[in-house]
């Protein structure tokens, strides 16, 4: 019997975008592959980290843009959207105006990559006391029919569910799953479990309230 060969490796560039200071090059750093695997493009000020994971349909490879700290430099943005076959759109929920910045993000996006790629709105930092934004502030996602996960990069909390709902879309198999166990580099927090808990309910306690009749901005206060 012949030796079956290896299956390719399926690949798809993901951009990570959101304010500064939201945790996005830590979130992408704690993934092992990406951390030492990661590639530098100068030209447009990213870095490339190639995410592997093992799931029921072979081997996904998510080469991941992280803006690397460009994201002031507006007129970049164009150039590492382009050829974008999904993204994650991250704020940090101990900061408002990181959330209020999601709408920016999202149209970027939109307007530059072709067709409807799929997005994930992640709130990181769950992990932190004094969070800002109340998980049933969080209605972005609703509005756009997106999808939506609160993550704390520093304890690895839900850091496999974005990656695993955007695999999902891009092979069109909603039961699509990973089937090995994510390479992550140890924790460097604790994390409130029953915080955690309570904003499930919160968010599972607005998912069929009317959303305000605002447009893209909204008031949290």
């Amino acid at each position: 019997m012949a030796d079956q060969k290896p299956q390719p490796v399926v690949s798809f560039k993901l951009v990570l975008v959101g304010d500064g200071g939201t945790g996005k090059t830590t979130f992408v750093k704690r993934h092992i592959n990406g951390e030492f695997e990661k590639k530098y493009i100068p030209t447009i000020g990213v870095e490339v980290h190639p995410l592997d994971f093992d799931t029921s349909r072979g081997k996904v490879r998510f080469n991941c843009w992280d803006t690397a700290g460009q994201e002031k430099f507006g007129g970049l943005r164009d150039a590492y959207y382009l050829q974008a076959q999904c993204a994650i759109i991250m704020f940090d929920v101990t900061s408002r105006g990181t959330y209020k910045n999601v709408p920016t993000w999202h149209r970027d996006l939109t307007r530059v990559c072709e067709g409807n790629i799929p997005i994930v709105i992640c709130g990181n930092k769950v992990d932190v006391k004094n969070r800002q934004v109340k998980a049933k502030d969080v209605m972005y996602h609703r509005k756009k029919n997106l999808m939506y996960f609160e993550i704390s990069a520093k304890s690895n909390y839900n850091f496999e569910k974005p990656f695993l709902y955007i695999a999902r879309k891009l092979a069109g198999d909603p039961n699509l799953a990973f089937v090995a166990e994510t390479a992550l580099l140890p924790p460097e927090v604790e994390i409130d479990r029953a915080a955690l808990e309570q904003n499930d309910r919160e968010i599972a306690g607005v998912a069929n309230v009317p959303l305000p009749d605002d447009g893209d901005e909204f008031d949290m206060d």
